[in-house]
């Protein structure tokens, strides 16, 4: 049995906030229209349910503009670079405690007294927080590739010895 009686994946994201942060990134890359809630699912493979819910509390809290109807869809409403991820992290998980000490309410561990080890946890916790504080939406997104440039003439007409000679 895990130490404090936590099962070890008890640290891992829930699958909302993963799904959260897909939807922001997708919103992210496709600035220049609206995304419908379909093309999300079908992208991510994932229920139109599951991501109404999502795209809902995400246009709560704003970071959002949800447009229904026929021709409706959702952008983003703030710029990926002022989105912090660690503000969506806690806004989409509903649980931190790392072991069950850190809930004073619950806590059953008979090492509490003594045990030191919530310190160390909390402090790890803090380290986690401050590196997800430290990037946005726009770090985590790969760059939209530019439309590639129409070969000028002179260029298509060149053969590939020729421009290899001239290196």
């Amino acid at each position: 049995m895990p130490l404090c009686g936590y099962p070890y994946d008890a640290v891992r994201l829930a699958d909302y906030t993963d799904y959260t942060l897909r939807v922001l990134m997708y919103c992210a890359t496709h600035t220049e229209r609206l995304v419908t809630v379909a093309e999300l699912a079908e992208k991510h493979r994932l229920s139109r349910n599951h991501l109404m819910k999502i795209v809902t509390d995400l246009g709560r809290q704003g970071l959002l503009e949800t447009t229904r109807g026929r021709g409706g869809g959702v952008r983003l409403l703030e710029r990926p670079e002022h989105i912090r991820i660690g503000d969506v992290v806690r806004a989409a998980e509903t649980d931190f405690r790392l072991v069950e000490c850190f809930d004073a309410d619950t806590d059953q561990c008979t090492l509490s007294a003594s045990c030191r080890l919530k310190g160390v946890f909390n402090a790890a916790l803090q380290a986690y927080f401050r590196e997800l504080d430290a990037k946005t939406l726009a770090d985590i997104i790969a760059p939209v590739p530019a439309a590639a440039p129409a070969a000028s003439p002179a260029r298509a007409s060149a053969s590939p010895s020729a421009s290899a000679s001239a290196r």
